[in-house]
């Protein structure tokens, strides 16, 4: 199956749970997702539960009606699968300083649907952002340089690119807090 299959055929597919489509999306996506979280200091035991949680995000989100692509669904499918990564990430370093005596079973599922819910929003929030916008919080989140944006995005200057950094960062807090889930995550928090 190396065909390309329009985006509406593969949300389709994905709310039909169809097995051809979900087959497609592995085969396709997979290695892109492999590929950032071994980068990342992720190993290949990681990848498997991260791609399915992105897949049971992706299918919420369409079986849901609030799917809201601005790019194309690969881009936003590894969207999501970065944010679920980096979420692992830092509840790993949270966990490195945990007592092993504690009991951390309860707190541990509610810490990690309080990180689906919270990359729900991000996620939501990011594809709202104009695309100049999302592309220099991706170089700057998979750890670019300033000059390197720079370069690569075709700007003034690095100071141009700090600045025009800190702007989207601002713009995609806004659209979080703006956001509906985001007042009923901070109660779910407290």
């Amino acid at each position: 199956m190396f065909k390309k299959i329009t985006d509406s055929k593969i949300i389709a597919g994905i709310k039909a749970q169809d097995d051809n489509i979900l087959e497609w999306i592995y085969d396709n996506y997979y290695q892109t997702v492999e590929n950032h979280i071994i980068k990342n200091s992720g190993s290949p035991d990681d990848v498997p539960d991260v791609f399915q949680d992105t897949i049971i995000i992706l299918y919420r989100q369409i079986t849901a009606d609030s799917l809201e692509l601005s790019s194309d669904l690969k881009a936003y499918f590894f969207g999501i699968a970065r944010n679920l990564w980096n979420a692992s990430l830092r509840q790993k370093n949270r966990m490195t300083g945990i007592s092993p005596r504690f009991d951390m079973a309860d707190e541990s599922d509610a810490e990690e649907n309080e990180d689906l819910i919270f990359e729900r929003i991000m996620s939501r929030a990011f594809y709202k952002l104009k695309p100049d916008c999302q592309t220099i919080l991706t170089l700057y989140s998979d750890g670019y340089s300033y000059q390197e944006i720079t370069e690569k995005m075709h700007l003034k200057s690095e100071v141009y690119a700090r600045r025009k950094k800190y702007l989207c960062k601002e713009a995609l807090l806004d659209l979080v807090r703006a956001d509906s889930e985001y007042q009923e995550y901070l109660r779910f928090r407290k």
